[in-house]
Parts: structure tokens; sequence; C-alpha cells
């Protein structure tokens, strides 16, 4: 058995390194995670884990992103509402799945460690939440609901910072309603509010 281990390369590999990340994690939990123990798991060693990622929370974060469900596609409900509403939901769902000692400790250590927070913030700039904003928004200028705008990086992640926030304000679920209140108060209403900047300077 762990001869066949041995042999393992590339993608095969790093699945298997990735999936003994995230088993320790729910057994164990962040702090008591250690590089040497997701190692034994996945029957290789601690160097070759660190070829792969630097740390703890890099490694942690491939294996969070790894095993989250993906959806394909952005929302297209025909308006821009309802576009915002239903990509709210599915940052909310994602939100959800997170396991909140594991944020906790990958927070803790992007400001104990620098070089994490770059890793978080270079990761925010192919965020698919930002891709999606781009498309939701062009989408709507094409409807005649806004005019042609250019989303900043932070405007566009704002979604995703918006539900986060109130997911660990309230230590509870994003519900739909909830999702649909922080569109119709917050984020449809800054929308509007850059169409009428750009409406002043034409």
């Amino acid at each position: 058995m762990t001869e066949t281990r041995s042999r393992r390369r590339g993608a095969e590999l790093e699945q298997a390194i990735l999936d003994a990340a995230w088993a320790e994690l729910r057994e164990t939990g962040y702090n008591a995670l250690t590089i040497e123990a997701v190692a034994a798991r996945a029957g290789t060693s601690k160097s070759v884990l660190y070829r792969r990622w630097a740390s703890r929370a890099e490694l942690v974060l491939a294996a969070w992103s790894r095993q989250m469900p993906v959806q394909q596609g952005v929302p297209d409900t025909g308006e821009l509402r309802g576009d915002l509403i239903a990509l709210f939901g599915r940052i909310a769902r994602r939100v959800d799945t997170m396991m909140s000692e594991m944020i906790a400790g990958v927070m803790g250590e992007t400001f104990r460690h620098p070089e994490i927070l770059a890793v978080l913030q270079e990761q925010m700039k192919n965020s698919p939440v930002r891709k999606a904003m781009d498309t939701i928004v062009a989408r709507a200028a094409a409807r005649g609901e806004l005019p042609p705008l250019r989303l900043t990086p932070r405007i566009a992640l704002l979604p995703l910072d918006l539900v986060r926030q109130e997911a660990f304000q309230c230590r509870s679920p994003v519900s739909r309603e909830i999702a649909a209140e922080l569109v119709d108060e917050v984020y449809l209403p800054l929308l509007r509010g850059l169409s009428l900047d750009r409406s002043g300077a034409a």
C-alpha cells in the first residue's frame, strides 16, 4: 500500500493531500491541524506538501476551495435585481458551508503572516464573484437598466463582503430574504448611485 502511494504523482497526489487536509480539518479543527498529520494521512512526506503550499493556511485554503461545490454560469433571470438576488444567494450557500473555526484560524494567520494575506488577496483578484458581477452589470446595461459601468475591484467583490459579514455577525446562515435585503438596501442603491454619477459626468 505504501509503495503504491509513493508512486502517485501530479494531480492524483495533490488530490490525496487535499482530501487528507480536509479530513484532518473536520476531525481536529484548524488550530490542531498539523502538516505532519496531513502528510501521514496522505501517505507522503512534509517536504512534498511544502513544495506545493508554503504554510498550513495555504494548504487549508486549497483544500476548502477543492471541496466547495462550484456553480457554473452566471445567474440570468432577465432582470438586474433578480440576477443580484440569485448571486447573493449562491454566495450565501457557499459561505454557509465554511467551517467557522477554519475561517477564524486562517484569518488569524493573515494578521501574523503578511505572505498569507498576499495569497488571499491574489485569490480575490480571480474571484468568480468579480467576474459574475461584470457580466451581470453588462447584461443590465444591454437591457437599458443601467448605463455602461466599469466596476472597481472593491465594488465588484462587495457582494461577497456583505454576505460574509452578515453571516459572521449573525452567526447563522444568510436566508434568501436577507440576501434580498442586502441587494435592495445596499447594492442596488450603490449601482444606481454610480449610474447617476456616470450620467452627471456625461
